[in-house]
């Protein structure tokens, strides 16, 4: 029998591994994919600040060993937050655990850039909302939704709730 593609959500089958994800864990890596972006983004950018400095005879930002080394140390993690949003799906445990590590770092990060921001004088307030979805992202990752969706012993059933 074929399947209608009117038939009700609950009546096809959720994904190719029977559970369907979750819209906060969907949340938590969309957060994670534009972390990843903005940190390729920074490597690239100290480099070619740095560059750009030594061109115009200015004092560099760091050495230009060390701009290499954060550059090639942002890529890696960038690659690391892609493959656990390209992994999600497949509901391995090591990607909770990574997404989590992460999101603590840069949420304690942003919420440390934010504190700054006030001891300066200027308060970001761009920060704030950041370091509050950072958080939340975090949250959602690291409870019951998130456990429960990349548990090895997941629900038998294919929807997860929450």
């Amino acid at each position: 029998m074929q399947s209608s593609p009117y038939q009700p959500e609950q009546a096809r089958p959720a994904s190719p591994g029977g559970v369907r994800m979750p819209g906060a864990v969907v949340f938590v890596l969309v957060v994670v994919a534009v972390h990843a972006l903005g940190t390729a983004f920074g490597g690239w950018a100290v480099v070619e600040e740095n560059r750009s400095k030594q061109e115009h005879g200015q004092d560099l930002l760091m050495p230009m060993g060390m701009a290499w080394f954060l550059a090639l140390f942002c890529w890696g993690l960038a690659a690391l937050l892609i493959a656990c949003v390209v992994l999600a799906r497949k509901r391995r445990g090591w990607v909770r655990v990574v997404l989590i590590v992460c999101l603590s770092f840069v949420a304690l990060s942003t919420a440390v850039a934010f504190l700054g921001s006030l001891a300066s004088g200027a308060p970001n307030l761009a920060t704030f909302v950041v370091a509050g979805i950072d958080v939340a992202a975090l949250w959602m990752v690291s409870g019951a939704t998130g456990r429960g969706y990349f548990s090895v012993r997941s629900p038998a059933s294919p929807y997860i709730q929450g």
